[in-house]
């Protein structure tokens, strides 16, 4: 697969934090995740987090790899750490992977394991291939453990635990090549994200 390499083409990863939305622009004057990145090439989010969630996310001028990162039937999955009220059992990851009734439709993770238990908390590794606005919160919300931390760790291959929140790097061309490579497109997809 030919990687488009440009002079014009920019990549960055970056660690959105709490309190930052993942727009270009933001008319209430918020802070945005473009802001985060240096000056040069203009650079827009491949996806969304939304504001009270933060982790990893790709800034880009390349539509082409955007479109793979974004689009459900390209099949490149969210990884996210998610720190829950109450204690999650087997038969709560059970159903996240099974699928959960939401006002807009079914929803289920890729898979989803429990990561840690601490008094009435537990940290929950769960893996999506789809993302429609705030699917993650809602599908615990809607299995009865409410979301008190949420972050994204990981997009398809990409994973950076070195960056903290408010940080950015370029992305490699190997990483880039990854990205690529993991958003073939696959026969069935859902929608888009976190």
């Amino acid at each position: 697969m030919p990687l488009p390499i440009a002079p014009d083409l920019t990549y960055f990863a970056v660690y959105k934090p709490v309190g930052t939305v993942s727009t270009a622009e933001d008319p209430q004057g918020r802070p945005t995740v473009v802001a985060l990145v240096p000056d040069g090439p203009r650079v827009y989010p491949a996806g969304r987090l939304d504001a009270d969630s933060e982790g990893l996310m790709v800034l880009t001028n390349d539509g082409d790899l955007t479109l793979r990162i974004t689009h459900p039937r390209f099949g490149v999955h969210k990884t996210y750490v998610v720190l829950v009220s109450g204690v999650v059992e087997a038969k709560t990851i059970r159903r996240l992977t099974s699928g959960v009734d939401l006002e807009d439709g079914p929803a289920r993770a890729v898979s989803a394991r429990i990561v840690d238990r601490s008094g009435d908390t537990s940290l929950i590794e769960i893996t999506m291939g789809e993302g429609r606005k705030r699917i993650v919160r809602r599908m615990f919300d809607a299995v009865g453990y409410p979301v008190q931390r949420l972050v994204r760790t990981s997009i398809g291959p990409l994973r950076d635990t070195s960056l903290s929140p408010g940080q950015c790097r370029p992305l490699t061309i190997e990483e880039i090549r990854a990205l690529y490579q993991a958003g073939e497109e696959v026969p069935d997809g859902g929608s888009e994200e976190d």
